[in-house]
């Protein structure tokens, strides 16, 4: 298993009119968090795409514990617990500014050949770099 922190902090933008982070927001969350940790990895989604692959979402799921709201910092930790061969799961933990667990969540991504838009395999570039991490 492998994971990375992000933190970010919570634009006012992004609460609803009960001054509560708006659901939704969430997944942007581990969004960031996702591509924050392959860039940090050295696998960067831009790099992906220029050779060819995309990684659509096939699943998302997320579960509320807490609320969080405007200007907190959260730590948005995703992990990645196995070697991924034609999806890719992503798991998520959020984290307010005084480390109490308000979020959880995972998502599942696929690997598609960009001109044809058909499944293929995870790049073996992107294989050899989780192994590299210990994944």
């Amino acid at each position: 298993m492998i994971s990375f922190d992000a933190e970010i902090r919570v634009g006012y933008k992004d609460t609803d009119k009960m001054g509560i982070v708006h659901h939704s927001n969430y997944i942007v969350y581990y969004e960031m968090a996702r591509v924050a940790a392959l860039r940090a990895w050295g696998l960067s989604y831009d790099e992906m795409e220029k050779r060819g692959i995309i990684s659509p979402i096939l699943d998302v799921s997320s579960k509320y514990i807490q609320p969080a709201y405007f200007d907190d910092l959260l730590t948005v930790r995703a992990f990645i617990e196995e070697m991924p061969m034609v999806r890719m799961k992503v798991r998520y933990e959020i984290y307010n500014q005084e480390g109490t667990l308000i979020n959880t969540g995972h998502t599942t991504l696929g690997f598609l050949n960009a001109e044809t838009r058909r499944p293929c395999r995870v790049p073996q570039y992107v294989v050899e770099g989780l192994a590299k991490l210990g994944l």
